[in-house]
């Protein structure tokens, strides 16, 4: 999960260098763009979660949409402190003193998050009871928000370009290539069919995943199917 603060000017920019929702690039298109909405960015914050803390998290009763939301509070918490924003050796003495300047100027910093949820309401209400001095945010949380609005949009990117990153490296790790990772993708789907069993104490699995669940389901049915024969 990932998220960027931005202000009017770069968000133009971001325009410009045809920032849109992640899923309608291109791998390459993803990895420029990327690389210049991490340098024009005043801040950023990716989170790598692991298959060990979502199962984790989801045996002890949290579900998924829970756990988008603290993460996606840790997210806001990390990049609204303006001493993050300060980190970047190319802001200049004069730009940080504009750009604290007009953050204290401004009386609420708008948030704008992709909801995961069907009740935004109510994902939204469990997302604020995460985030600290949340009086100082105005909310908005809705769906689609990484195609309706350039922020998301950028936050997406760099998401599902980390995402890719991690992927390749797991990739390098086992010595197989299982393609995206995703559900859809039929390399996947057959890795999962054919090396699970050797590579389920590597990490890489989420245990909670429906698809790991139904190719367990099945392997147990073909199983019990084999027993009665």
């Amino acid at each position: 999960m990932s998220g960027c603060l931005i202000d009017s000017e770069i968000e133009s920019e971001f325009k410009k260098q045809g920032v849109k929702d992640s899923k309608k690039l291109t791998p390459r298109r993803r990895e420029i763009l990327a690389e210049i909405i991490k340098e024009k960015a005043l801040a950023y914050e990716i989170l790598v979660i692991h298959p060990k803390e979502i199962d984790s998290r989801t045996n002890s009763g949290i579900n998924l949409n829970r756990i988008e939301a603290i993460k996606a509070a840790e997210i806001i918490n990390k990049i609204s402190e303006t001493k993050k924003i300060f980190t970047k050796e190319r802001f200049s003495e004069p730009q940080k003193s504009k750009i604290s300047a007009e953050l204290k100027g401004i009386e609420k910093i708008k948030v704008v998050v992709d909801c995961p949820s069907p009740n935004i309401e109510k994902w939204k209400n469990t997302l604020k009871s995460y985030v600290n001095n949340k009086e100082k945010f105005d909310f908005v949380v809705e769906h689609k928000a990484d195609v309706n609005h350039i922020a998301c949009s950028a936050a997406s990117i760099i998401g599902k370009s980390e995402r890719e990153k991690q992927i390749e490296q797991i990739k390098k790790q086992i010595g197989i290539d299982f393609g995206s990772g995703y559900s859809s993708d039929p390399y996947t789907m057959n890795f999962l069919k054919n090396y699970y069993k050797k590579h389920k104490k590597d990490g890489i699995f989420r245990e909670t995943w429906g698809t790991i669940k139904n190719h367990k389901a099945k392997k147990q049915q073909k199983k019990l199917l084999d027993y009665n024969k």
